[in-house]
């Protein structure tokens, strides 16, 4: 089962390998267009922390649990 922090640093991480691909001029062009269109619409690392802190506060105290977590652990 994957827990809320592993979930953050893996939607974190990918992000930094997107940018990475984006960026690697050895790579074929149409890869790093590719990465570069994903890159558009993913959430960065503040929109992502900020959206696991409001989640946070709208499970606690409910018998939901968060799917993200608004530390990096």
């Amino acid at each position: 089962m994957t827990l809320p922090y592993e979930r953050t640093r893996a939607i974190i991480q990918t992000e930094a390998f997107l940018t990475e691909l984006s960026k690697d001029k050895t790579l074929p062009n149409e890869k790093r267009q590719e990465a570069n269109r994903l890159l558009r619409h993913y959430p960065s690392r503040k929109e992502v922390l900020l959206a696991a802190e409001i989640e946070e506060r709208l499970t606690s105290g409910t018998i939901f649990n968060p799917l993200l977590s608004s530390r990096e652990e």
